[in-house]
């Protein structure tokens, strides 16, 4: 007799699949996975080895969170037309959840990188980095637009992208180097949004790769003229053009109480 046609115990038949005997014994008294066989002297389950491909199909479904019910309408019509689709629906959601997960994994190294900086930054430093081409989500503002008004702009946009929570991107405000060299630094025109992984959409505003100058400013935003003037006669003495707009994101907004503690990233695009 071929061993494959043995019958196996449920506690043979359980540890082979790696799940415990009571499972077995459920999916049998809801009529999901019925054994092969009952041992007429002592009532035992006993399962085929020919069954194992079955069983293994209701675990993978159960570890991709379909419902018993789901499970049982397709077990009861099972096909390979069925089992196809019902993958398919499943492949989607997985793709969304590793989408979120690197989302959430980007966010998690940008606030490691910002608390290392904080460890080891030189305030007054100001320095060139080279940075990679972005694409941010904006949303229009200007000198009378009222906080009540920006919130709910990002909020909008927030809803738009489907993130559910802020924490899942980064924000920042922008200011024009026209603006700056015209020294009003209070022309703030847009606010943005950085969402990880974003893919390119007509619409959005594209930072562009190269070289930018970064600077910090800690404190109150009335402090941020006289480091905006400090910048301007940095790149005025290394004879560096600046470009485009001034991207500013707060760095250390989750471990401060105070204004006063507030440190600004500062980042412009730089020929």
């Amino acid at each position: 007799m071929d061993k494959k046609e043995k019958l196996l115990t449920i506690g043979q038949f359980a540890a082979m699949h790696g799940i415990n005997k009571k499972t077995l014994m459920w999916y049998d008294e809801i009529g999901l996975f019925k054994p092969a066989a009952i041992n007429p002297e002592n009532g035992y389950r006993c399962y085929s080895y020919h069954q194992s491909p079955v069983l293994e199909t209701i675990l993978l479904l159960r570890e991709l969170d379909v419902s018993v019910s789901e499970i049982q309408a397709f077990m009861e019509n099972r096909s390979a037309a069925g089992l196809k689709s019902l993958l398919e629906e499943k492949i989607t959601d997985l793709d969304l959840q590793i989408t979120h997960l690197q989302a959430v994994r980007t966010l998690l190294c940008t606030h490691h990188r910002n608390m290392a900086t904080l460890l080891t930054m030189d305030l007054s430093e100001i320095s060139i980095v080279e940075k990679e081409e972005r694409c941010l989500v904006t949303v229009d503002i200007d000198r009378d637009t009222s906080f009540e008004k920006e919130v709910e702009l990002i909020t909008a946009e927030t809803e738009k992208y489907r993130l559910g929570r802020l924490h899942k991107a980064s924000y920042g405000s922008m200011i024009s180097v026209d603006s700056l060299l015209d020294r009003r630094f209070d022309d703030y025109s847009r606010l943005f949004i950085e969402i990880p992984f974003l893919p390119y959409q007509s619409g959005l505003h594209i930072t562009p790769g190269g070289k930018y100058l970064r600077a910090f400013h800690k404190g109150a935003w009335e402090g941020l003229p006289k480091r905006y003037q400090e910048i301007l006669d940095y790149a005025r003495k290394h004879n560096l053009l600046l470009h485009g707009f001034s991207y500013e994101t707060g760095i250390n907004e989750n471990v401060i109480d105070r204004i006063e503690d507030y440190i600004v990233q500062i980042e412009i695009p730089v020929r």
